[in-house]
């Protein structure tokens, strides 16, 4: 099928006279990047990452020599370093609530006191760091796997028990101050559940299976990145030293013998273990407070 041109018939237009456009008589090069560039960058961010590790591990081994020079000062005994720290979370959240936040962090402390005495375990007493928590030392390891994890599960059952209490205080009241505190209990237990050295967690995994070390670790480096938080560094910082120490030495005759759990008191310790964590994250979610503008 042929289409006729809309000037049929009539005289075409004369042609348009062909002038070449002028041709450059020197292009520039294109350069497409060097493999070379690309390695530089990758060995100037792996210097960037190599100091950055330097500068963390000097910080690491000043706040861990603070940590041993803390007990012995006289001033910063179990109700002195209370004191300091109330004083430190009352500037950020109000006396009322850093009050409860530290005797909720007391008796999970007490939880490790208790058991530790029962395991013949000798340790200080409590000692609180503002903003990171507090600490009992162990002056001696459990003997076995199973008595480390039972003191590592012991603060968060009784800093349950404490969470519970305001959540008991809130619905006698209906004051939200024990509902928060309560939501604050429940979320610092199971976070310390993580199966991390040396948080509680990371106890208990020392008679389920070390393996949970590696996994714990690698997930709370992930979340170090994706949330950056000084307190979440400093657990890693800490965590990394435990970690690779413990690993290092669990084939040792000695390590072995320690780890050496019977399978009723592992399925034991994991039943704790899952239990707790379950009614821990239950708590949370029944204590939320929704924000509202």
């Amino acid at each position: 099928m042929a289409f006729d041109s809309p000037n049929s018939g009539q005289p075409a237009p004369p042609p348009l006279a062909y002038r070449p456009a002028p041709t450059p008589d020197y292009y520039p090069p294109t350069y497409a990047p060097e493999p070379t560039e690309r390695r530089s960058l990758w060995k100037r961010l792996g210097s960037a990452l190599a100091a950055l590790g330097v500068l963390i591990a000097k910080l690491g081994v000043k706040l861990k020599a603070l940590l041993l020079i803390l007990p012995k000062l006289k001033i910063l005994t179990t109700s002195g370093s209370m004191l300091v720290s109330m004083a430190a979370y009352s500037l950020i959240w109000g006396w009322q609530f850093a009050i409860g936040f530290v005797l909720l962090l007391l008796v999970h402390e007490m939880g490790h006191v208790v058991q530790l005495r029962r395991e013949g375990v000798r340790a200080s007493a409590p000692l609180f760091i503002p903003f990171l928590g507090a600490v009992v030392g162990m002056k001696q390891m459990p003997r076995n796997a199973a008595a480390e994890a039972r003191v590592g599960l012991a603060g968060p059952v009784l800093g349950s028990v404490g969470a519970l209490a305001t959540l008991g205080l809130y619905e006698a009241t209906g004051n939200n101050l024990f509902r928060a505190l309560a939501f604050m209990g429940f979320f610092l237990n199971l976070f310390n559940l993580l199966p991390v050295l040396p948080l509680d967690g990371g106890r208990a995994m020392a008679a389920l299976t070390p393996w949970m070390w590696l996994v714990g670790f690698g997930l709370l480096v992930t979340a170090t990145v994706a949330f950056p938080n000084p307190i979440l560094l400093i657990i890693v910082l800490f965590g990394g030293m435990e970690t690779l120490r413990r690993w290092r030495a669990r084939k040792s005759p000695e390590m072995a013998a320690y780890h050496r759990v019977r399978p009723a008191t592992r399925a034991g310790v994991a039943l704790v273990y899952i239990g707790l964590a379950i009614a821990l994250a239950v708590g949370m979610g029944a204590t939320h407070l929704h924000r509202t503008l």
